[in-house]
């Protein structure tokens, strides 16, 4: 996971900096490491997932992402991306306040 998540940054990167070039060969070396990496959940997987967990910890706002973030991690790592968790979290936790 950390080498996909590297290999995601430096595109990003290149692509600021205008070096497509680079940006397209880290693009298909991601996509081979991609092949050897456990299936990622799908994001109305991950949103059900989060949204059991926000009830089982009994979070009410973002106050309480801290608890949610502890135990989504916990729950969904290898499984699911973590800035994708917390930007789901983030967005459920603000709806429900």
């Amino acid at each position: 996971m950390q080498i996909a998540k590297q290999r995601r940054d430096s595109i990003e990167q290149y692509s600021k900096a205008g070096r497509e070039e680079l940006a397209a060969q880290e693009a298909a070396e991601l996509a081979i490491v991609e092949e050897y990496l456990p299936q990622q959940m799908s994001e109305e997987e991950v949103e059900k997932a989060i949204g059991e967990i926000i009830a089982s910890v009994g979070a009410t706002s973002a106050k309480d992402m801290g608890k949610v973030m502890g135990a989504a991690m916990q729950q969904l790592k290898g499984k699911a991306d973590g800035k994708k968790i917390q930007e789901i979290v983030k967005a459920k936790l603000t709806v429900e306040s």
